[in-house]
């Protein structure tokens, strides 16, 4: 889903400001905002998102006006060769006490103010750039949005220097850029660290222990790999923080990744003793998978050193430990609810045939079929609501299941705010949403017994609907406020504690995803770093997103999506390498269709379905 970079044109080129800039050429595909879901086929992308631009510095030119030197210094900080020339427009003391990694701050727009002519006798001035922050990057990589109107002003003085030239004497700390310059300047990419321990889950099987994405912001091509693997050991994000751990020690310390011809990246820890085999793998594991991440296709194995010991990992030295392990033998099977009797079937290409147990059975003449089902990740149980949504129950999809158990939980409040939106984790964990106004609640049933789970930094608003990934850190969350009819969404991280005899969990983190989107109709995860959601934008028609969880739309992807559709289903699961297909369904007749080769195909069945889904 990331963008790729292209070759150079040499003709595409021209000087802007403080920079030389030459543009690339990238493919980009993207979807119509209307019209039903029956064929539609990739189009190509607008020009601005195919164009990518590689930036070649100028310093100041003389006699510049302190106006032109900020221009060329807010252009001089998106070279790819480093900050050298950006210093070349500071004095000495202004150059010396400057850090460029303290953090970035994304504006709309950065426009340098103009500047009047200033007599010979002043030898100071100061100007300053102010605009609508869209995101703040800190210096950990992390990407956070802002939203709302917030404006900020940054003040830049200028010193006139012995020889008459003008230079920046004080600046804020870390960058300014506006949105473009950061687009083509910075690429995402994931760092990984393993699932944080669950003294809580002894009894209920072992705590699989497998590696996290956590997205961050790096430069495109300034020693990419070496950057990568520095923000490895650097540690996680803030929030993702508390539900991950690193097997690398503090005070660890990279100075360069470098890549032989068999694609093998050698790396040199400082600050660390890999005597210990085990420890060594399990760094090399998060080392492999983040190099992997960044140079795709350049890195298929990790040589890790240290000042003892050594070892190697790859793809395969680990697969259970690898992101999305925990997405479940069965994740890419596709499940049909029929619309008719609500009974469960299993899709096979064109044929269905019905699952084990009574949820496979039509519901009885003149009632209204059970409510919405959630297939656990392995396919051995699922979640069902009932018809009113005020149970829960947990059935085993077997033989032996020749009727509905007691409910695992009851709903104070039937109707329209009753239970909502069961799923699984790939721990096994049940998760639901409790919509009752006397008591809205986040719930996780783990085996037969019930925990409220409280959500920090909700601020008044309630959960409408969850999805938590396949391994049970991170859950995504549509809220509504207490006096709003939108739904926006939101992404936290899942936090154990306690014991086996009284287990914690709770949600922290909290932060806001894709602001534009002002209606949600159903997300799902599509990769282990990304949501696929159908949601809508002020007075538009629904479309189909990617978004990262730090909240940023994954800016390559599809968005396709129609005037029919319901729900839109993905999936985490990669069997045999492969991406299972985007599901949907469209609602008023219950037609199913599979995005193939990019194109819609409707999945010609006897059976209607009120559900079209993946286990999750």
């Amino acid at each position: 889903m990331r963008r790729t970079s292209g070759r150079p044109d040499p003709r595409l080129a021209a000087v802007a400001g403080g920079v030389f800039v030459a543009l690339l050429a990238g493919g980009c595909a993207a979807m119509p905002d209307s019209g039903g879901i029956t064929k539609v086929e990739l189009s190509q992308g607008s020009a601005d998102k195919n164009l990518q631009v590689r930036v070649f510095p100028v310093g100041p030119a003389k006699g510049a006006k302190p106006q032109d030197l900020l221009a060329g210094f807010l252009d001089a900080v998106t070279a790819d060769e480093g900050y050298d020339t950006a210093r070349k427009y500071l004095t000495e003391e202004a150059a010396a006490a400057w850090n460029p990694d303290a953090g970035i701050t994304v504006l709309s727009a950065t426009i340098p103010p103009a500047g009047a002519d200033l007599p010979e006798a002043d030898i100071s001035t100061t100007l300053s750039i102010t605009g609508q922050v869209v995101a703040d990057v800190d210096p950990r990589h992390t990407y956070e949005l802002v939203t709302g109107q917030s404006t900020k002003s940054s003040d830049f003085t200028f010193l006139r220097q012995k020889d008459g030239e003008w230079r920046i004497d004080k600046l804020p700390p870390g960058l300014i850029m506006n949105e473009t310059n950061f687009r083509n300047s910075y690429r995402q990419v994931d760092r990984y660290f393993y699932t944080a321990p669950d003294p809580s889950a002894a009894g209920f099987g072992p705590a699989p222990d497998v590696l996290v994405a956590d997205p961050i912001y790096l430069r495109r091509r300034t020693d990419p790999l070496t950057a990568a693997a520095k923000a490895l050991v650097g540690g996680p994000s803030s929030w993702l923080g508390p539900a991950v751990r690193t097997a690398f020690p503090g005070g660890a310390s990279i100075d360069r990744v470098g890549v032989d011809d068999s694609r093998v990246a050698h790396v040199q820890l400082g600050g660390a003793d890999l005597a210990d085999t085990m420890s060594c793998r399990r760094m090399a594991t998060q080392l492999f998978y983040t190099l992997a991440e960044q140079g795709k296709g350049q890195v298929e194995k990790v040589e890790l050193k240290g000042q003892r010991g050594g070892c190697t990992a790859g793809r395969n030295d680990s697969p259970s430990t690898g992101p999305g392990a925990l997405s479940g033998s069965d994740g890419a099977q596709q499940y049909l609810q029929r619309n008719d009797n609500g009974a469960l079937m299993l899709v096979n290409d064109t044929t269905t045939s019905s699952v084990r147990g009574v949820l496979g059975k039509p519901q009885p003449a003149g009632k209204t079929p059970l409510g919405p089902v959630a297939v656990r990740r392995d396919g051995s149980q699922a979640a069902v609501l009932g018809r009113d949504h005020h149970q829960l129950y947990s059935v085993p999809l077997s033989d032996n299941a020749v009727a509905l158990p007691e409910p695992v939980l009851t709903s104070a409040h039937t109707g329209d705010d009753g239970l909502a939106s069961p799923s699984w984790d790939g721990r096994g964990d049940l998760w639901v949403v409790d919509r009752s106004p006397e008591d809205p609640r986040v719930v996780m049933v783990r085996g037969n017994r019930t925990y409220t789970v409280p959500v920090e930094k909700l601020n008044g608003q309630s959960v409408q609907m969850l999805r938590v990934s396949s391994d049970g850190a991170r859950i995504a969350l549509v809220v509504k406020g207490p006096s709003s009819s939108s739904r926006s969404l939101m992404f936290g991280a899942i936090v154990h504690g306690g014991t086996p005899e009284a287990p914690t969990v709770r949600i922290v983190g909290l932060h806001t995803a894709a602001p534009a989107i002002t209606d949600v109709a159903s997300l799902s995860w599509a990769e282990s770093d990304q949501l696929l959601v159908l949601g809508k934008e002020a007075d538009r028609l629904p479309q189909l997103h990617y978004i990262s969880t730090d909240g940023s739309p994954s800016t390559d992807a599809p968005a396709q999506g129609g005037e029919g559709m319901a729900t839109a289903e993905a999936s985490e699961s990669r069997a045999n390498g492969l991406t299972p297909p985007v599901l949907a369904l469209q609602a008023t007749e219950g037609r199913i269709y599979r995005l193939t080769n990019s194109q819609w195909r409707e999945v010609t069945l006897s059976d209607r379905a009120s559900a079209f889904f993946y286990p999750g």
